[in-house]
């Protein structure tokens, strides 16, 4: 019998196979990675925890069929994701693929999962050329294009009316993303651009030259660690209150917990916030504070956010991930309640957004977390959505 025999044989049985089989029979495979160590790891944690607790919450299964997560770190290292992805698709047979933390990665991982035709679920990074020359139709990014937070706080710059803005993030994709986004809705004048080493601890000497700058407000994006870092010198430096401070990405409930106070004043855009006032956002700040005993971050919100939308997508295809078309068509359709409340699909698999921005204040219990001050751009698509080819 020839291979090739036995491959059309093997897919006429799969295609005759009842729906209920499936839901009955092998799991659903997905392949979760995250950067879960180093700096970053409260990032990776937080979109782990997130994503289980989503699956809890839909009764242990997804869309009715059970589910085998295969967890991995990434390590902040694109070429042991790009062996990890590899292994995913050829010797796990994962369903899908799901999670990562940083868009270096996501860049990295990009072609094997293209090529593979491996259904992607993105639980945080967002890098700009998978939304538009690259954009693919086996990937959809339950989170946000790397921009869309940016060009909120850009927008915010303007109508608060900054005129000389400063602006710093980390030298790879997403902080250039997140610089340009920034530009893009921003009016007023750059009076100084930094890009510094990703991880970099320590940030004195570019705040030096920033308080030189003397400009209206500082502008940066630093996740995990280095948000951490960049926030403690600020207010060391006497700058934190003296000049406004905004961000997207990092003063959120990753690094909170360690920055407490020192990060009260700062702004942050996001499309998200633990004060969201809509019954699934209620029971998921709920379910994780109760499971986790922290308040969640973003991360933990997009992720609980891609558990939803593979519930509702394999409730559609009878919890079978082996018909493609069929499920890529289910989670295209998006038929979930979002802890962000709106939430659908473009045609380059990103999301449409309502933005807003948020200030690091204390709750009703006294906790130091984000409060909700204004929206900035409602039903925001990604800027690169014109230049996808599909």
């Amino acid at each position: 019998m020839t291979s090739q025999f036995r491959r059309s044989i093997g897919a006429m049985l799969l295609a005759a196979a009842p729906a209920w089989a499936f839901a009955q029979g092998e799991p659903v495979k997905i392949g979760f990675m995250a950067t879960l160590s180093g700096p970053a790891a409260a990032l990776g944690q937080d979109m782990y925890d997130g994503f289980m607790l989503g699956i809890e919450n839909a009764g242990g299964k997804l869309g009715g069929a059970t589910v085998e997560v295969i967890k991995e770190d990434d390590q902040l290292k694109p070429d042991l994701a790009v062996q990890t992805v590899n292994r995913f698709i050829e010797r796990d047979q994962v369903d899908i693929v799901g999670g990562i933390t940083f868009s270096n990665v996501m860049m990295a991982i990009a072609k094997p999962l293209a090529d593979s035709e491996t259904i992607f679920v993105g639980m945080n990074a967002g890098p700009a050329p998978l939304a538009g020359e690259r954009c693919d139709p086996n990937f959809f990014f339950a989170s946000y294009q790397n921009d869309q937070q940016a060009e909120g706080v850009g927008k915010y710059a303007t109508d608060k009316g900054y005129k000389n803005v400063y602006v710093m993030a980390p030298n790879y994709q997403a902080g250039r993303d997140a610089v340009g986004g920034f530009k893009r809705f921003f009016k007023g004048n750059i009076v100084g651009e930094v890009y510094t080493r990703v991880n970099q601890p320590d940030y004195s000497a570019e705040i030096a030259q920033l308080q030189a700058a003397a400009p209206d407000a500082v502008y940066v994006f630093y996740p995990g660690g280095m948000g951490i870092n960049f926030i403690k010198q600020f207010r060391q430096a006497g700058l934190l209150g003296q000049i406004p401070l905004m961000s997207v990405s990092s003063f959120d409930g990753s690094t909170l917990p360690a920055l407490q106070e020192t990060a009260i004043g700062a702004i942050s855009g996001s499309f998200w916030g633990p004060d969201f006032d809509n019954a699934a956002n209620k029971k998921f700040v709920a379910d994780f504070e109760a499971k986790y005993g922290r308040i969640p971050s973003q991360y933990a919100a997009q992720a609980y956010d891609a558990a939803m939308l593979l519930d509702s997508a394999l409730a559609k295809t009878d919890g079978n991930a082996k018909d493609k078309a069929a499920l890529k068509a289910a989670l295209r359709e998006a038929d979930f309640e979002s802890v962000r409340g709106n939430f659908k699909f473009n045609k380059n698999g990103f999301p449409v957004l309502d933005m807003y921005v948020f200030e690091v204040a204390k709750d009703d219990k006294g906790r130091v977390s984000h409060k909700t001050l204004q929206e900035t751009l409602p039903g925001h698509s990604d800027s690169y959505l014109k230049e996808c080819p599909l």
